[in-house]
């Protein structure tokens, strides 16, 4: 399972606009290579079109191109532009980043137990009488994400995976001990120094 991760940190609403833009050329350059794009989850803001993180999971017949798309994506990545929110701000560099990840489903499926069972939300009759939803528990940690947004039971269990790989993550950073997290954030700081990626102007175009 080929994720990615888009995130603004805790960046401004610029930093989030630019997750918004980033995630339509990828949807873009995923259509153009037959992969497709699942998103699992995002984080809004007010702001339409404005995303604070997305989770991502790209499938394709051929995995390496999906694999290969999501690392051309993974990094820091710098928007040079004035902020569309705030005309007078003096700031015009806005800071995103992407992460990939290759879950090896097969091994986190040893740690997990999936239940089934009914989904709660809209959908009409087909939701309402099958168990369609899905429930996915990490036995070591007790961590448990359940999924209900697709129609069938194999599409909400691959979204399950998707969303508890993602919490498991989460839960590792919450624990990192100060030391740790004072190099990850160090680290972080180096890496928007060295941006993979630079787009400039409201036209969002990349910069070679």
């Amino acid at each position: 399972m080929i994720l990615l991760q888009l995130s603004a940190g805790q960046g401004p609403i610029e930093c989030c606009k630019a997750v918004g833009l980033v995630l339509k050329i990828i949807e873009k350059q995923c259509r153009e290579k037959g992969i497709k794009l699942h998103i699992v989850e995002t984080v809004v803001t007010k702001e339409v079109g404005c995303f604070k993180s997305a989770l991502l999971h790209l499938e394709s017949g051929q995995p390496e191109s999906a694999k290969q798309l999501a690392e051309s994506w993974q990094g820091a990545m710098l928007w040079v532009c004035q902020s569309q929110f705030r005309p007078k701000h003096k700031r015009k560099n806005w800071f995103f980043s992407g992460q990939m990840y290759e879950v090896n489903e097969t091994q986190l499926d040893k740690g997990v137990t999936f239940q089934t069972c009914r989904s709660s939300g809209a959908g009409g009759q087909h939701v309402n009488t099958t168990d369609s939803a899905v429930r996915a528990t990490h036995t070591e940690t007790g961590v448990s994400v359940r999924a209900e947004s697709e129609r069938s039971q194999h599409a909400n269990k691959r979204l399950a995976r998707a969303l508890l790989f993602q919490k498991l993550e989460a839960t590792k950073l919450e624990q990192m001990t100060q030391q740790e997290k004072a190099r990850w954030q160090q680290h972080w700081e180096v890496e928007r120094g060295n941006p993979v990626r630079t787009f400039k102007g409201e036209k969002f175009s990349l910069t070679p």
